[in-house]
């Protein structure tokens, strides 16, 4: 593309927006509005990429595409003991997960969807996901209760932040770090070399769709 795309994230993830605007980009944010709790798939790391995706085409059906566009859609799970968890959205739930996870690892699969429109507006996606391995501190009742009123852990998968109050309860990373916090900078570069968008060309400065 030698136009500079419009880039926009499918996500209303602070988290996601700000590792993106670390690594010098700028999206535009337009929310999916996906009910999370409507899709099926074979395991975590599948349901993870069918949510990004479903995320990604829902902003994708409702944008007017002029020009080159990037449309990134994803979604986060924790899988434990071959179970997926997504947001807990209740104080009960978070307390029952975390005293499931504490002293254990789980699995962080971070699904990612891309739709990328050229600028004679044909469309190429690509799907993938980022797995990284969690390693929780062994948390005694006490903790788990404080961590809970915080109120962090209700909106977010697997009920935990690793750049949040929740970061000092996880002992070990063992994979790409960004992809806890919801988004792989190195996975998705690949994803839109393979759809034939370069990444510096999404940097700010480069993009000025707002």
């Amino acid at each position: 593309m030698s136009t500079p795309p419009r880039l926009v994230l499918a996500s209303a993830s602070p988290a996601r927006r700000q590792v993106l605007t670390r690594a010098g980009l700028n999206p535009e944010v337009i929310v999916s509005g996906v009910d999370e709790s409507s899709a099926k798939a074979e395991s975590p790391a599948d349901l993870a990429g069918r949510l990004a995706e479903l995320k990604a085409r829902a902003v994708v059906e409702r944008l007017e595409v002029t020009g080159p566009t990037v449309v990134i859609g994803c979604d986060s799970v924790l899988e434990l003991d071959g179970v997926a968890h997504g947001k807990p959205h209740t104080a009960e739930r978070a307390t029952e997960r975390w005293r499931a996870m504490r002293g254990r690892t789980g699995i962080l699969h971070t699904g990612h969807h891309v739709v990328c429109h050229d600028e004679d507006l044909h469309p190429t996606a690509r799907t993938s996901v980022g797995s990284t391995k969690v390693t929780f501190a062994d948390l005694s009742d006490a903790e788990i209760v404080a961590y809970v009123a915080t109120g962090e852990p209700l909106g977010v998968a697997g009920s935990f932040t690793l750049d949040g109050f929740g970061g000092a309860f996880i002992t070990g990373i063992e994979g790409d770090p960004a992809n806890v916090l919801g988004i792989s900078l190195p996975l998705l570069r690949r994803m839109l070399a393979d759809a034939g968008v370069e990444w510096t060309s999404l940097w700010s400065g480069s993009n000025s769709h707002r």
